[in-house]
């Protein structure tokens, strides 16, 4: 049987913005040894110029995968991006280019939750004020404003993996945890779910935000929901900078309604560390102010490294879709023997006719297909047993159906 597939030196990964260093091991110790690594993030052009012969793309939070970009890098088949958010890449372009893009969602999960957590306490004691004061020369002893957060209620609008983890160490220091999510959740402890978002920030001493960004999610929170908040309560919103109307809790935090809040992300937030970072809230004795930087510690940003490697090497390997954040997904037995075909199309009516047909015709026995669509594509994976030779027309004829989006072949036997 002959070896059709592209040999692994020969898959080239570029990896930009310093991404962890527990990435490259990965890729390495599974035999990808061609890759690229760039310290920082790359304007347009030269970005261009950098994955235009790149078959995958690893990226962070200030790289802009735009459509003329994905459609520069023309042997383009995965991206991964090494972080939580994936609003910087164009998903659909990236899609229709038969390109799935993976992320990690859970890595940073305590690290974020260990932020706001400590969040929480600094604003129960008045710590952002306190700080100020100190630096400034001055000595404010006073107990006014300052509370322990044991016995406090605190509302998790969210209640997935932060959120849930959130709630386990906040209950672990005697606070009373209530959460509302627009999906049932199974509570954690002695928490206790809300019925409306209205609810919980009725009653809540903190409210802390960890929802996507979605378009049900983006201002969610303005000076309406504010407003519900108990009197001296607390915001903080470590989740999306459109979820939370910046200027409406500014106006909330003048008048005294609300005592503090806890920002960690921002509807505008600076493409570079040379831009000035601008917001109502600068300058707020009783606002903790954080560049995006919930995910921002060594074992987050280690663990990102490993997730997103090992779902770019699957794919790679195995043609696996499992955590494409726009893409169907395939889960994939592992390859072993025969070849594995992977071809990408339009969701249009007859594709799977036809590729069944590519194969019949060649007495090549199909022994396993794997198929998932959604709306716009469909991803088939096709084991066959039976000899596959260069020169069969299989990957051409596969090309030619109608609706072909992308085709590849993975063939783990050597001739």
């Amino acid at each position: 049987m002959s070896k059709l597939s592209l040999p692994k030196d020969k898959i080239k990964f570029v990896l930009l913005e310093n991404v962890h260093d527990n990435a490259v091991a990965y890729l390495r110790q599974h035999g990808y040894e061609n890759i690229d690594v760039h310290k920082g993030a790359l304007d347009a052009d030269a970005l261009k110029d950098a994955v235009r012969d790149a078959h995958v793309v690893g990226i962070r939070s200030r790289t802009k995968l735009t459509e003329d970009v994905l459609k520069a890098a023309e042997k383009l088949v995965a991206v991964g991006a090494f972080c939580i958010g994936t609003n910087q890449i164009n998903l659909g372009a990236a899609k229709h280019l038969g390109v799935p893009v993976f992320n990690a969602p859970y890595s940073n999960t305590r690290s974020v939750a260990e932020l706001v957590l400590a969040e929480i306490i600094m604003l129960a004691r008045g710590i952002p004020r306190r700080n100020w004061i100190s630096h400034e020369g001055g000595w404010d002893k006073s107990a006014k404003g300052s509370t322990e957060v044991r016995g406090k209620t605190l509302g998790i609008v969210g209640y997935g993996h932060i959120g849930t983890q959130l709630s386990v160490i906040a209950e672990a220091l005697g606070m009373k945890v209530r959460f509302f999510d627009i999906v049932d959740k199974l509570p954690m402890g002695n928490a206790a779910a809300c019925m409306s978002l209205k609810e919980l920030m009725e009653t809540s001493d903190f409210v802390s935000l960890h929802v996507p960004d979605t378009p049900q999610t983006r201002n969610m929170i303005t000076d309406t929901e504010l407003g519900w908040m108990k009197q001296g309560a607390f915001l903080l919103n470590a989740a999306r900078g459109q979820i939370v109307d910046i200027d409406a809790l500014a106006d909330h935090l003048r008048t005294g309604h609300l005592a503090g809040a806890a920002i960690d992300v921002f509807p505008v937030e600076p493409a570079s560390v040379e831009d000035v970072f601008e917001s109502p809230l600068r300058g707020m004795k009783n606002v903790i102010l954080t560049p995006h930087i919930g995910g921002s510690t060594q074992e987050a940003q280690a663990n990102i490294g490993t997730e997103v490697a090992e779902k770019l090497v699957k794919y790679s390997d195995n043609g696996s879709t499992v955590g494409a954040v726009n893409f169907p997904e395939v889960m994939l037995p592992v390859h072993v023997g025969g070849a594995r075909f992977m071809h990408i199309h339009r969701n249009v009516p007859g594709v799977i006719s036809k590729i069944n047909d590519v194969f019949s015709r060649r007495g090549l026995n199909i022994v396993g297909q794997y198929l998932r669509t959604d709306e716009e594509v469909g991803y088939v994976v096709v084991d066959v047993d039976g000899i596959i030779e260069p020169g069969m027309g299989v990957r051409r004829d596969l090309e030619a159906i109608e609706g072909t989006i992308r085709t590849r072949f993975l063939n783990c036997e050597e001739p």
